[in-house]
């Protein structure tokens, strides 16, 4: 073999084992990690090399941000790939709002309370007379009480053209109120906020929040506020679509119809996983400090990490391969680590955007609310043990009995690695927690392109709540894709297809599922909506021993649910 001086020289250290950079690493378990080598070989600072090294701007541009954000500089974001396509108008809402503030405690679904706490709310339209008209609205994970433009803040809700004069939710018949969540950091009590206790921020002393929770603390808001006893209808889509059902569950006497859009009744492994990852690279961000980061650096890298995870879930591959393709940012510029790719980029933009827009401990006290979500008899029945416990507690001030609330000393253990319920009983559990719900009006939507809700999880609503039904009246649309590829958002970009099941806009006052029980569209064609243009629905059929339940993919529909004056009893 031919060797040239320079690997005869390092033939010639490795048998000698001399080098004259050589380093034995303190640490006794660090080198398994990366080597099977205990030698650092330290790395030369000058170098031509076969290639030249690649350059990092993104990382460039982080720290940066880091040194701007140490000097207390806030720097705007630029957002060119976001301009490509529609997108939510989500944003940083600190004003004009108003507050209802609660002097009680309110007992949580794990075993916290809250000594006092504040609701940020909006409104629009005028309560009528007997108090009848109100529809609460819910919101998603980070949105705020900002759905819709009004005098205090004139800027565009996130369903802006979805509320109003003649919008779906008729601002001219109803009295809306929209709510920022409690856990969030919109206005509303979360962990940003100061704990009366000792007038610090709670940080991760914050407890554990459930959706319930949320919804009861927007009962009394309800009630206090307005002095209404039994609202119209109790409205919302992905985490709202949990929390307009959840408002069902725990006040069933106290609200008229119910519409879940894009939501669940209990949240499944796939969703928990996906927003598993989200939280797990938040908290491994220095900067989050166990959630006490206020006065600090915010942990905005593991924010934006978050970020751009969560959109992927929320839109779908569809409907980026017509926007994005496979195009590059810049195909003059060779390939790079950094975002290189279109949709590389618009993720980047899109968690830029956000990383500093909202509260990164409600992030994860919100998102893990979603995960523990969950309207089964057992898990419902625990909570109240659990609620009733702390109060009790509470009155007898003996502070001792509360439930712990942070992770113990000794660490988890998998008590098992597999679930312990069949499919089967599990499904028994959410049938027989959701029979509160039996005589309910209830309106589910989903939508087809959907991976982070998919809609077998809105089927599985209209499927329990159809078998539980003795007098209520439940319908469920979906849309394919044909009309909506965007995914999650759909209930925020595609506002026609949503909204047409929601209000009248026909000649017909006839549901699709009349007196409750499923139709099929094909045997029925005296019940079709009027109004369908082009492409007829088609029908999708489970069966099960029990009975056979159709689904309807809807294309440009219409319903009368929202309505009451014109269709009092179909």
């Amino acid at each position: 073999m031919i060797f040239n001086k320079g690997s005869r020289k390092l033939i010639q250290d490795i048998r000698s084992h001399t080098f004259s950079s050589k380093k034995i690493i303190s640490h006794p378990n660090s080198a398994k990690f990366f080597t099977t080598s205990t030698t650092f070989r330290k790395p030369l600072q000058k170098t031509t090399g076969s290639n030249p090294a690649l350059t990092f701007p993104c990382l460039d541009k982080l720290e940066r941000k880091n040194e701007d954000l140490s000097k207390g500089k806030l720097a705007a974001s630029s957002s060119s790939s976001l301009e490509s396509g529609p997108e939510p108008s989500y944003g940083n809402v600190k004003t004009g709002f108003d507050l209802y503030k609660s002097k009680k405690p309110i007992f949580l679904d794990y075993g916290g309370h809250l000594q006092e706490y504040e609701i940020a709310y909006e409104t629009w339209g005028e309560l009528n007379r007997d108090k009848s008209n109100l529809i609460l609205i819910h919101t998603g994970l980070s949105a705020s009480s900002h759905a819709k433009s009004q005098p205090h803040n004139p800027k565009n809700g996130w369903w802006e053209n979805f509320i109003g004069p003649g919008k779906y939710i008729d601002t001219n018949k109803y009295f809306v109120v929209c709510t920022n969540v409690l856990g969030g950091c919109y206005g509303s009590t979360g962990p940003s906020s100061i704990d009366p206790a000792n007038d610090e921020q709670y940080a991760t002393r914050f407890p554990i929040l459930s959706v319930n929770d949320m919804v009861r603390a927007q009962r009394e808001l309800v009630r206090d506020e307005f002095g209404v006893t039994k609202i119209h209808a109790s409205v919302g889509a992905s985490m709202g679509g949990m929390q307009s059902l959840a408002y069902g569950w725990e006040f069933p006497d106290e609200v008229e119809k119910i519409i879940s859009i894009s939501g669940c009744a209990r949240s499944h492994p796939y969703s928990i996983a996906l927003r598993h990852t989200q939280r797990q690279v938040l908290m491994s961000d220095p900067n989050w400090n166990r959630g006490f980061y206020y006065g600090k650096i915010p942990p905005h890298v593991g924010m934006k990490l978050a970020r751009e995870i969560a959109t992927v879930t929320y839109r779908s591959g569809p409907e980026w391969e017509y926007r994005f393709g496979r195009q590059r940012a810049d195909e003059t510029k060779p390939p790079a680590l950094c975002p290189d790719f279109l949709v590389e980029t618009y993720l980047d933009h899109a968690g830029e955007k956000f990383c500093l827009e909202y509260d990164a401990n409600s992030w994860l006290y919100v998102s893990k609310a979603m995960d523990l979500f969950d309207l089964g008899y057992e898990n419902r029945t625990k909570a109240i043990t659990a609620r009733l416990k702390a109060e009790s507690s509470y009155s007898g001030q003996s502070l001792k009995d509360l439930p712990k609330l942070t992770i113990p000393d000794i660490p988890y253990e998998e008590k098992s690695t597999k679930s312990v319920t069949t499919l089967e009983e599990s499904l028994h559990d959410l049938k027989k927690g959701m029979t509160r719900l039996a005589n309910k009006d209830v309106l589910v939507v989903g939508v087809e392109s959907d991976i982070l809700f998919p809609v077998w999880q809105q089927r599985e609503i209209a499927d329990v709540l159809m078998e539980n039904n003795t007098s209520g009246k439940v319908e469920y649309f979906e849309l394919g894709t044909d009309v909506s590829n965007y995914g999650h958002d759909t209930f925020l970009l595609s506002l026609d297809d949503i909204g047409k099941p929601l209000n009248h806009n026909s000649s017909s006052c006839h549901p699709v599922y009349p007196n409750g029980v499923a139709t099929n569209y094909h045997e029925h064609s005296n019940l079709q909506i009027t109004q369908m243009e082009q492409t007829k629905p088609t029908t999708r059929k489970r069966n099960r021993s029990q009975q056979n339940l159709g689904y309807v993919v809807v294309h440009n529909s219409v319903s009368i649910f929202l309505l009451v004056e014109e269709c009092m009893d179909y």
